[in-house]
């Protein structure tokens, strides 16, 4: 496919995706893109963000505030966000996700709602790229407070420990769902995943859900409490972009603040991740920070944050990424060490445990490789548009042969748009 089919496929796309609609009982109007009719069909938080992403390179910034817009329209007093927006719409997508909710939403089901959990916060650097799309000063006026409530929010209900980190509570709101190196902290032993491990997550679920998502209480149960490298690393960015938004409208107060929030967790990602023998940055878990051992991608993401690149950079790449037992298939970047015991290639229930996902490349490609490795970064999006032309736009791949795996006409894959834009010079970082 030439890259003007990729961007007219993409565009059509998303606007057979997109649903508008009235909420009644919040007295709104929505729109928002399903990532796939099919199988994702609300509104999903960090699924959001991509789309704006996309959009935004698409030349569709109307349609981009408009769902950001949407994602925050449900937000609670406190500030916070759920990671998927029912809108009018009864059933989760599977039955087991009504333990994603506070009890109390039971009797309202009927009426718009969202889930109790959070995904990586790409918002603000969603709201960003609206930004220098068309430099809308109302709009970033509008938006901003909310995403300050929002992110404070997270400050004072998700850093436990006082080490700027946040703390996940259960495996899917990394958005990462049955990502390998969770499975010890639930006491999963196989190799391969199997209906034992999804039983051990679904009742992480099931107890947060029966503690009304009381973080206090479930801080202090203390049975899944993981410091993700990936998340953590998309929260240091997004702080570094809420600091830059707030002195567009002059807000120096917020700015200063962000920023010093995004040197903590800076500081703590380099101390409490890095680890020195094995030139990785782990996901740990607990208080007492236990490193999970397990190489997946997100071992790479801590290297977007300035000043860490230059000095780990190479080290990883050399160890990891260029090892062809580890990350460097026919198609990167397998979603975990291809010589892991957990690794499995082919399509499965139990996502990110093999499979090539669009959005490892797009991160790479976005925040590390393009400064540092423009032969790489090139390499992984070509990578990308062979997947498409081969499979189309597909959930996830297989790193060895390219079959295209999971949801058909998947949103994700747009990303390459945004990628595009990237390696022409005109994407925002």
């Amino acid at each position: 496919m030439t890259d003007r089919e990729i961007k007219d496929t993409i565009r059509d796309i998303l606007h057979k995706n997109l649903v508008t609609g009235h909420s009644k009982s919040k007295d709104t109007d929505f729109t928002f893109i399903q990532p796939s009719p099919d199988h994702y069909k609300f509104q999903y938080f960090w699924d959001c963000a991509f789309h704006v992403f996309i959009l935004c390179a698409l030349n569709e910034a109307e349609l981009a505030k408009k769902c950001l817009r949407s994602l925050f329209a449900m937000q609670l007093d406190n500030g916070f966000v759920g990671h998927i927006h029912y809108w009018n719409n009864v059933l989760p997508a599977r039955i087991t996700d009504l333990f994603q909710n506070s009890p109390s939403i039971g009797i309202n089901l009927l009426r718009s709602h969202t889930s109790s959990l959070i995904q990586p916060p790409f918002v603000s650097m969603a709201l960003a790229q609206i930004w220098e799309s068309d430099h809308d000063e109302e709009y970033l006026r509008e938006m901003l407070p909310k995403l300050k409530r929002y992110f404070d929010w997270l400050q004072i209900n998700r850093d436990f420990y006082g080490d700027g980190l946040l703390t996940i509570i259960t495996s899917f709101e990394s958005g990462m769902d049955w990502k390998p190196s969770y499975d010890q902290v639930v006491g999963y032993e196989k190799d391969q995943a199997g209906p034992g491990l999804f039983w051990k997550m679904i009742n992480v679920d099931f107890q947060n859900f029966i503690r009304n998502y009381n973080i206090e209480k479930i801080r202090k149960r203390g049975k899944f409490l993981v410091k993700d490298a990936g998340f953590n690393t998309v929260y240091f960015l997004a702080l570094q972009s809420m600091a830059r938004l707030c002195r567009k409208v002059n807000d120096l107060t917020g700015a200063e603040r962000y920023e010093s929030r995004s040197v903590q967790v800076k500081n703590s990602i380099l101390n409490l991740l890095w680890d020195h023998e094995d030139c990785a940055f782990y996901d740990v878990s607990g208080r007492e920070n236990r490193p999970l051992k397990v190489l997946t991608p997100t071992i790479f993401f801590p290297l977007a944050i300035e000043g860490l690149a230059n000095k780990f950079l190479d080290k990883v790449m050399q160890r990891h990424y260029f090892n062809k037992n580890e990350f460097y298939p026919r198609f990167p970047l397998p979603s975990v060490a291809m010589d892991h015991p957990s690794f499995n290639p082919h399509q499965s229930l139990y996502l990110w445990r093999g499979p090539t996902w669009i959005l490892n490349n797009w991160f790479l490609h976005r925040f590390i490789l393009k400064k540092h490795y423009p032969e790489e970064a090139k390499q992984l999006a070509t990578a990308v548009k062979e997947l498409i032309a081969k499979s189309g736009f597909r959930e996830y791949y297989n790193p060895f042969t390219g079959e295209g795996y999971g949801a058909r006409r998947f949103t994700w894959a747009g990303l390459i748009v945004d990628m595009m834009e990237v390696a022409d010079g005109k994407g925002s970082t």
